[in-house]
This record gives structure tokens, sequence and C-alpha cells, in this order.
């Protein structure tokens, strides 16, 4: 059987980040993709321009049909926008049993834009980081969530125990926000053994979309049975050529390439002469 995921999150209109990217990363990978839309966005490249919520009742629906008829392997949250919505999420994963729960505690858009209320932080916290096999907060919000400022890997370090506290099995701290010419993300599941995983930075605006992108791989992954550390690897390796294969689209903080795994397949699809 195919492996199912389902991810939670919230739609963008401009297609790069939110349920669209998602879905693109699942089926670049070979997964079979769901979707529960938290809230629609008015948005594109250039900024959020507005926000509708879903009411919390049709958010728990929407996870309790696709789960009790298709089944998850895996799940992903994004964008969820306030109280309600976190605390209706929640219920959801606990009451139909979802396993294998991937985090992304989506606090800002790229633009700025607030995604996430500031009192619902607590309670996104409170009940749904012990639900979670992994948490993957960037540099900001790995920030609110400790309480302290992020300057260096130590600092880095004391921050993602004090999230692993919180409830989750394991932790991945982002590190595109730090300055240089390194991307050094930072994995840790508990113990004395901190994991980091440096890449070259690729020197682009299109980075639009890369935390949804990076959290929805790590849900495929774990989907298709690989083990969560290289589950997060194999992660950046993704996110890292989507960036460097991205289309330009947009006047501001483009999109990436989620496609560019199976452009191959389709430019031979398509330049095959056609069934008789």
């Amino acid at each position: 059987m195919v492996p199912r995921c389902l991810t939670v999150a919230g739609s963008d209109s401009g297609g790069g980040a939110g349920i669209q990217a998602d879905l693109k990363t699942f089926t670049a990978l070979g997964v079979y993709g769901m979707s529960a839309i938290t809230s629609i966005t008015v948005q594109n490249t250039e900024g959020v321009f507005g926000v509708f919520d879903l009411p919390p009742e049709v958010v728990y629906n929407q996870i309790k049909v696709v789960a009790q008829d298709i089944g998850v392997d895996s799940a992903k949250t994004g964008m969820l926008s306030n109280t309600g919505i976190v605390l209706a999420v929640a219920r959801a994963v606990r009451d139909l049993g979802i396993q294998n729960l991937v985090v992304d505690p989506v606090f800002r858009a790229k633009s700025g834009d607030l995604l996430l209320r500031e009192e619902s932080v607590e309670v996104l916290v409170r009940e749904l980081f012990p639900l979670a096999l992994i948490v993957t907060p960037n540099i900001p919000e790995a920030e609110v969530l400790c309480g302290d400022r992020i300057r260096n890997l130590r600092d880095a370090e004391n921050c993602a125990k004090k999230i692993l506290e919180m409830g989750p099995r394991a932790v991945v701290i982002k590190g595109g926000h730090m300055e240089g010419d390194k991307v050094i993300d930072l994995f840790y599941e508990g113990g004395l053994e901190v994991h980091y995983f440096v890449d070259d930075r690729v020197e682009t605006k299109n980075t639009h979309g890369t935390g949804c992108t990076f959290s929805a791989a790590i849900c495929a992954l774990i989907a298709m049975g690989m083990d969560l550390k290289r589950a997060v690897r194999k992660a950046k390796d993704f996110v890292k050529r989507a960036i460097e294969t991205n289309p330009g689209i947009g006047k501001g903080h483009g999109p990436l390439n989620h496609m560019w795994r199976i452009e191959p397949c389709v430019r031979e699809f398509i330049s095959s002469e056609p069934s008789t």
C-alpha cells in the first residue's frame, strides 16, 4: 500500500507554502497526500493580504473523515492560526490515534505576517508538543518557545534541550536565519549527542515555503519507513535542491521547485509518442 500522509495547515493562494507546498512535496516523494485546511490566506510572494480561519469543528471533521476512511501513516501540522483550531487538531490526533506527527510551529510568514496568534503559542506547546514525534522550529520560532536569544550553536543546543522537555520525542532547529555561508540545522532527540547537518547556503530570495516543505518531506519519509535522523537529513537535501532549482516566480520571496525530482520523468513522458 502506498504510504498515506496528512497535512493540517493553511491554504496559500500563491501556491508556495502551506497546503499547496505540502501536497507537492508528498507527490514528489511518492506518498499519497491528504489535507485538512485550517485557514484560507489571501497570499502571494509579496505578502499575506487576508486570512479567513475555518471553524475548529470543520478542521476536526476533515481530519476525522480521512483518517477513518483512508488511514494516516504520518501527519504534519503547519499554520493553525488560533487556539480553537489548535485544540481541535490535538483532539483529533488523540481521538483518532494518529502517530508519527510532525509539528511545524508556524508563527509568521516569510513576509513577517503573523500566522499564529500570540496567545495560542502556549496552547500549541501544551496540547500538541507532547503528541509530536518531532518539532521543527526555525531560529525565531525557537527563540519564542525558549524565551532566549539564539546567537550561536551553544544557544541553539540549550534551546533544543528546553524544547525537548516540552514533550516531543525529537526537535530540529533550522539554522537558515543564522548568518554565514553555511546553513546548520541542529537535531536532538535526548541524551548527550547533538547532531548537526551542514550545507552551503544558497544565495537567493526565493525561499518561500522552505519550512513547510522541510516538515512535509520529513513527514513523507517517515511514512515510508525511514528512521527519524535519516529522514531529517534527506529532507534537508530535498529542500536544498528545491531552492537551487527555484523557478524565479513572483515579485517577492518566490517559491521553491518542489517537483525537481520528477521533472525528468515529465519531460520523458511529454516527448514520448502517444499510445495507439
